[in-house]
Formats: C-alpha cells, sequence, structure tokens
C-alpha cells in the first residue's frame, strides 16, 4: 500500500486537517500520481460540509488535480514516468453502458466513481481525492496535460474547465453565433473564454458593475448589467445560445427571454433550490431549457489539447493547504478571481 498524508474533513462542522491514509497499490492498468497542484471546487466546500447530505466521512476532497507520473503498471501504455498529467472528476465507471461506450462516461447509467467520496468499483472503500500528496488511477481515467501552460491554471480545467467546455461543444457553438454567458465566476470566466476562442460574439451578464473590465478583459465583446431592466430588453431574442453558469436562485425566464427562435439555454450553474420555468418562455419560440455535467474523458482531452494550443487556463490564485478554511469562506463570498489552486508542495510531510 501507498501511505498518503491528505487534508481532510472528519465532520460536518470539523475544519479539514492533515489525515494519514493509505492508496492501493498500483496494479497493472494504474498509473500513480505525485499531485503538484488542486484546484478548489465549490463541490469540495458542499461534500466537506455534508450539504448535499451523502458525504461520508473522513473526506479527502479534490478533482481538479495536475501533477507527475511516479509510476506505471505493467499493463499501461499511455503514460510513462515524468508525464504531467491531469485527474478531474470522475475515477471510473462501469464501462458497458451505452453512455460509456459512446464516451460520454459522466452519464455511465449505473453511476460514474468520483474521485472522491465515491464507492471504488472493486471494493476497496471511499475515494480520497486530490487534497493530497499523491493518487493512483486507472489509466483509462488518467489525461495527458499540455506542457506549454502554466501547471497551477491547468488544475481548474479538469472540472471549470470541462463543465463550460463540453455544452459548448456539444451546441456547436462557434461563428456566427452570438453567445450570451450568465455570471462570472470559476464556471463562467471560462465559458467566456472559449466561446470567445471558438469564434463566436460573446455577451458576459453579470449582476455587478465591478466585473464589466474584467469581462472585457477576458474575451467578451460586451458586457451586460442584468439588474437593468432597458438594457436586458435590448437583449431580447437575440442570442443563439446562453450558458448559465449561476449557481445563486434567479429568474431563469429573463434569460429564456433573450434566445431567438430555436435558442438554447443550458444551465451549469447549480442553485440549491429550484428554478421555476414559465413554459410561455419555452414555446412562443421553440426554445430548449437544458443541462449538462462535466464531461466524458475523451472530450476533456479534446479540451485539454485545445486549451495546449491556444493558450487557455484558468485565472487563479494560490493557495497553500492549510489555508483552505479560509478560501472556503472566501469563496462563500464570490472573493476570487476566479479559482483557488493549493501547491501542494505546502501539504505536511506527515498527519
Amino acid at each position: 500500500m501507498l501511505s498518503c498524508v491528505g487534508y481532510a474533513a472528519t465532520a460536518a462542522n470539523a475544519p479539514l486537517a492533515p489525515l494519514a491514509f493509505e492508496r492501493r497499490d498500483v496494479g497493472p492498468d494504474d498509473v500513480r500520481i505525485d499531485i503538484t497542484y488542486c484546484g478548489v471546487c465549490h463541490s469540495d466546500l458542499h461534500q466537506a460540509r455534508n450539504e448535499w447530505k451523502n458525504t461520508i466521512y473522513p473526506c479527502v476532497p479534490g478533482h481538479e488535480i495536475v501533477g507527475h507520473v511516479a509510476e506505471v503498471g505493467s499493463s499501461v501504455t499511455r503514460f510513462k514516468k515524468g508525464d504531467f498529467v491531469g485527474v478531474g472528476c470522475m475515477v471510473d465507471s462501469c464501462r458497458e453502458c451505452t453512455s460509456c461506450k459512446e464516451g460520454l462516461e459522466q452519464y455511465c447509467e449505473v453511476g460514474f466513481v468520483g474521485t472522491y467520496n465515491g464507492e471504488d468499483r472493486q471494493g476497496r472503500g471511499i475515494t480520497f481525492g486530490g487534497y493530497s500528496s499523491a493518487v493512483v488511477v486507472d489509466q483509462a481515467f488518467v489525461l495527458r496535460a499540455p506542457t506549454s501552460l502554466d501547471p497551477a491554471a491547468v488544475a481548474p480545467l479538469l472540472c471549470a474547465g470541462i463543465t463550460t467546455w463540453s455544452p459548448l461543444r456539444k451546441w456547436k457553438v462557434g461563428p456566427g453565433q452570438r453567445v450570451g454567458i450568465v455570471g462570472l465566476g470559476g464556471l463562467g470566466h471560462m465559458g467566456v473564454k472559449f466561446a470567445r476562442a471558438l469564434g463566436a460574439e460573446v455577451v458576459l451578464f453579470t449582476t455587478s458593475a465591478s466585473k464589466v473590465e474584467d469581462g472585457l478583459r477576458l474575451g467578451a465583446h460586451e458586457v451586460v448589467l442584468s439588474k437593468d431592466p432597458d438594457a436586458m430588453a435590448k437583449e431580447s431574442g437575440r442570442f443563439d445560445f446562453i450558458l448559465d453558469a449561476v449557481s445563486a436562485k434567479h429568474d431563469i425566464n429573463e434569460y429564456l427571454g433573450l434566445l431567438k427562435r430555436d435558442g438554447v439555454l443550458v444551465q451549469v450553474g447549480a442553485p440549491e433550490e429550484p428554478l421555476p420555468v414559465s413554459v410561455f418562455s419555452l414555446i412562443m419560440k421553440r426554445r430548449t431549457f437544458a443541462g449538462s455535467l462535466i464531461g466524458g474523458i475523451a472530450e476533456t482531452q479534446e479540451m485539454l489539447d485545445f486549451c495546449g494550443e491556444h493558450g487557455i487556463t484558468s485565472d487563479i490564485e494560490i493557495i497553500r493547504m492549510d489555508e483552505i478554511e479560509a478560501a472556503y469562506e472566501r469563496m462563500l463570498k464570490s472573493d476570487v478571481k476566479y479559482r483557488f489552486v493549493i501547491d501542494m508542495t505546502s501539504m505536511p510531510a506527515s498527519a
């Protein structure tokens, strides 16, 4: 077994603290990765504090992992020692259902295995994530990361990046389309970057006047303050596609009304409360309201390759491991531009 040190939550009201634990030995198809950086996702906070009522303790969060291959199994052909690699939100799936066979492991009909707080399919217990010194993952769920980019800023691409990339690709966003991005946070800022790089005309919607300048810097052609009724009215019926990255309660019908006939609004933000939808927001112009969840392994690799070719990374703030609780509190206040990333050299040598 591989001895590891991680940062774990032991109860919903307990701060994360060092934890010694063991990873499985490297099997024939496994890759052992020494973790260098791990992004901080809002899901980490939800799980650590049991806000989704499904956390199994102790919980070691983290599913935006990058690092270098330290060891490979005897049957591994895709990676070698020293490779710069990443691991996202999944470490396994059934691999047999229709979704898995189509490269859509995130929609596995049995249920994918989460990088943390997931039940290992081989009966090896509950998965522990990237707030740790190392991880062992089946090669089928390891991704080749671009070496031309800042490695710390690559980490959030494994969740925030693929979450926004997948719907943009599914609905073939590109030149000649007017695309709206709702919300400028960890997800929204990646949506702006990707939509612009894909050739669309990009409009950012934000409630905050302080984010106008940043929205333009990140690639938006225009920024609309959504609290301004006149500004919103001018955008009515003008959009082919809207990506909604807001995780707080808001009026979804206001944005559905901005779509053209046959326009699509895809929700990737996950508000805790239901979003009431007026049927007339949809039927009068044959609009579509859809949802999307991360992306499959092949699609995630496509996204990473695209980022390498176009120089795209997340905007980040690097923190030490022992600053995680302060980062969570700042994240709740939207006090980060736009993703925290943990420098894993700050991980204590022992628990």
